[in-house]
């Protein structure tokens, strides 16, 4: 019995709607909407009024990439955590101010972006070199798989 149990476990852990994030700090999961296409990366949060608090927006790229974000229309504080084809933090950025124009320069190997409100890396202690799980990440690169 329990062994048959086990893969809808994983499954369920590994859902395209959550998200999972560890580190030296602990570990916290958030339910996150999926942007994989230009278009729909493009709009991300503009005009969300509110998030709830562990939900966020998950930017998926084609490959590791350079990028970069802005605040354009953007009416909620965000956190914006930058992640490498390996599911590793390389760099966060804290309290994106809304509406600002400045743009937010994210690595030269981003794969994914996890955007969620304002105070949460603070309230967590996320940090550079935690690790996320989805299935976004191969199994063959990521340090911490589906």
């Amino acid at each position: 019995g329990l062994v048959a149990a086990a893969p809808a476990v994983a499954l369920e852990d590994c859902s395209p709607e959550t998200i999972h994030l560890r580190g030296d700090w602990g570990s916290a999961r958030f339910s996150v909407d999926v942007v994989d296409t230009p278009q729909d990366r493009s709009q991300g949060l503009m005009f969300v009024e509110a998030m709830p608090r562990l939900a966020g927006m998950l930017f998926v790229y084609d490959r590791e990439q350079s990028v970069a974000f802005w605040m354009k229309n953007t009416l909620i504080p965000l956190d914006m955590i930058f992640v490498g084809a390996d599911g590793v933090v390389s760099r966060i950025h804290e309290n994106a101010v809304p509406g600002d124009l400045t743009s937010i320069f994210g690595g030269d190997q981003v794969f994914v972006v996890l955007e969620v409100n304002a105070g949460i890396v603070e309230s967590y202690g996320i940090s550079v070199g935690s690790e996320m799980r989805h299935k976004v990440f191969s199994p063959e690169t990521a340090k911490w798989s589906c």
